[in-house]
């Protein structure tokens, strides 16, 4: 089984950052309303929890070129 590393820090409140092995990146958002989060590698995603066990997530991704 491969170890992971994941780690998150609240900076202030409402603005996470968070660490893992390979990026890092910054949520913006709270319990309640949609939540913002910009990676290192470029991925953006916004995520709204709904009632209940549901939740919705959009990811997009830019692509670097070289």
């Amino acid at each position: 089984m491969p170890l992971t590393f994941r780690k998150s820090f609240r900076i202030f409140p409402g603005v996470r950052l968070n660490l893992n092995k390979r990026s890092w990146s910054v949520t913006t958002g709270g319990k309640r309303g949609p939540r913002h989060t910009t990676s290192s590698t470029g991925r953006r995603t916004t995520s709204v929890d709904l009632p209940g066990p549901f939740g919705w997530r959009r990811t997009r991704s830019t692509r670097h070129t070289r």
